[in-house]
């Protein structure tokens, strides 16, 4: 069967632009944004137009920032989508590449973080599992530092987004990919759990971590919508919420230990 025609609406690069300065994106502003390619409708010149729409709004003083993750780079005894045979177990921990932010890829985040992550002038946060990337003049900044050992947290690009007065765009996207939730897990009472994953030099390392789940930031995000002052809006198609990173992590610090409780949960990077 034929394919059938685009249903639109047609998004262009000065669609982007002209859409989120109309939302109250301001140019020189530092942005943190989680997106869905597919949900803005039909765009002419697809992830390579968003991303040079986002960077218009932002115009050169701006800075754009987006989640850069590798979980695939972990233990294979915790996969489960798909998981893997107990037999490869130990091949694959002896054969998987290391982390290198010029060369691995994002998974799992879409094509638009990918596009940024090779865009000219990009620089990479070092995590192996939660890195993020970022566009412009505060990039080394945001990047520098991210420790081995802190997924989300206190030495993560969360952090340094929250001190600079970040915004989070969640473009097509929902509250369930919103990482900046995650740096409160890091301020609240939570497990810790071990994971593996490929060392830099060689062999295979297991960290300690704090453990961070999504689970029920759907909910939070609701209830953080509904109490705090969050921009409501649309790029073509898309659905878009635009807030700062410091109002959405004061509200996690104070709604999970009273909606998700967490002494006996134990979870890991999602694989």
């Amino acid at each position: 069967m034929p394919t059938p025609p685009p249903t639109g609406p047609l998004v262009t690069r000065d669609t982007v632009a002209t859409q989120l300065r109309l939302l109250g994106v301001k140019s020189g502003e530092i942005l943190l944004v989680h997106s869905s390619l597919s949900s803005l409708g039909w765009v002419n010149g697809g992830a390579v137009a968003v991303v040079q729409g986002l960077l218009d709004a932002l115009g050169p003083d701006g800075t754009l920032v987006v989640p850069t993750q590798t979980g695939d780079l972990s233990d294979p005894a915790v996969w489960s989508n798909p998981p893997v045979p107990e037999r490869w177990w130990d091949r694959i921990r002896a054969t998987m590449p290391a982390y290198d932010p010029l060369v691995s890829p994002s998974r799992g985040v879409g094509v638009i973080p990918e596009t940024v992550r090779t865009w000219p002038g990009a620089l990479r946060s070092a995590h192996p599992q939660t890195s993020f990337a970022a566009v412009g003049p505060h990039a080394r900044e945001i990047t520098d530092g991210h420790a081995h050992d802190c997924r989300l947290g206190e030495r993560s690009p969360l952090a340094r987004l929250e001190r600079r007065d970040a915004r989070v765009l969640l473009l097509g996207a929902g509250y369930d990919a919103c990482t900046a939730f995650h740096l409160a897990e890091y301020r609240i009472p939570a497990p810790l759990v071990r994971d593996g994953r490929p060392a830099p030099g060689g062999g295979w390392e297991t960290v300690t971590e704090v453990s961070i789940t999504s689970d029920r930031f759907d909910e939070l995000g609701h209830d953080f919508e509904r109490d705090r002052p969050v921009v409501r809006g649309r790029v073509g198609a898309a659905g878009v919420r635009l807030f700062p990173v410091a109002d959405a992590v004061a509200y996690a610090q104070r709604w999970l230990p009273v909606h998700r409780p967490r002494a006996e949960e134990i979870s890991h990077p999602p694989v």
